[in-house]
């Protein structure tokens, strides 16, 4: 079983759909007992960080998340998703202190920042992989996707980075380590590189 955790925040029918034009059917669930049971997780998401963890939170939803992971289930944060895999975000949460994350890729979030630059970054922009992974099997170098954000994440290990866009800066746009990815564009929206990571995401 494939879940799609349902935290209160995310587009999550248009991944689902994405899934299902991949043949592959996925169970949407905001259940702690669904998502400890589940052979994958997706961990979707739009919005703030603060918010995110607020969601999960609520649901009863961070420690099932932490202990299917340190069990090896493959694991894969979309957009506001992947920053949630992080230690911490600079993006306050209340009492104006940094929000913690769920702690599962050493790193913090931090906002976007360059002289004459617009955030959020919106529009199409190039992946380029850094390093070998399964995410990306053929993803191509300088493929497009679909980005929508405001915040990048600084994961502490370079190793984790598996690929960078550049937009005033070079950030992290995919992330991985063992059973855990992260992409911070959107794979629905991104057509031809976004399917074909979710299929290695199937597949993986």
């Amino acid at each position: 079983m494939i879940a799609l955790i349902d935290y209160g925040l995310g587009n999550l029918r248009s991944v689902q759909k994405a899934f299902e034009h991949l043949g592959t059917q996925i169970v949407l669930t905001s259940d702690p007992a669904q998502v400890a049971r589940a052979d994958k997780l997706i961990l979707p998401g739009v919005g703030a960080f603060s918010a995110g963890m607020a969601g999960l939170r609520q649901r009863g939803l961070i420690e099932p998340i932490r202990q299917a992971v340190r069990a090896g289930v493959p694991f894969i944060g979309i957009c506001l998703g992947m920053q949630l895999l992080f230690d911490e975000s600079e993006e306050v949460g209340q009492g104006f202190q940094p929000e913690k994350g769920l702690g599962l890729l050493p790193g913090q979030v931090v906002l976007m920042q360059g002289e004459g630059l617009q955030v959020p970054h919106m529009g199409w922009n190039q992946i380029q992989p850094v390093r070998d992974s399964l995410l990306l099997r053929e993803v191509s170098p300088g493929a497009f996707a679909y980005f929508v954000h405001s915040y990048i994440c600084m994961p502490v290990d370079e190793e984790a980075v598996l690929a960078t866009t550049d937009y005033g800066q070079s950030f992290a746009s995919v992330v991985g380590k063992d059973n855990v990815w992260g992409i911070q564009f959107h794979p629905e929206k991104s057509q031809r590189t976004g399917l074909q990571v979710l299929r290695n995401f199937i597949t993986c």
